[in-house]
């Protein structure tokens, strides 16, 4: 419900190519966006931008990554030790 892309219509977050690009734009400065990509990741959601990665982009993290038992709880502590270091409440995701 907070999310940016409730404003958008849902199919133009399911499509290829370049035309992704502006799907993950979407994501950019979303409130909720490091929730619905550690969502998108622990539950292996196959289809579609989530949390600003494409379904490619996932697989690739979680190949790099396969240790990971709760990306949620990983997220959320790179995310609370970013801020709590001073820094502003940005991109955590490059993980």
């Amino acid at each position: 419900m907070r999310g940016s892309c409730s404003q958008v219509n849902p199919d133009d977050l399911f499509v290829q190519g370049a035309e992704q690009n502006r799907a993950k734009a979407v994501c950019m400065g979303c409130v909720v966006r490091t929730e619905c990509l550690a969502d998108a990741l622990d539950n292996r959601t196959e289809f579609g931008v989530w949390g600003g990665m494409t379904e490619r982009e996932r697989r690739a993290l979680l190949k790099k990554r396969p240790n990971v038992q709760s990306w949620r709880r990983l997220l959320e502590t790179a995310r609370a030790e970013h801020l709590s270091s001073g820094g502003a409440d940005v991109d955590v995701l490059a993980v």
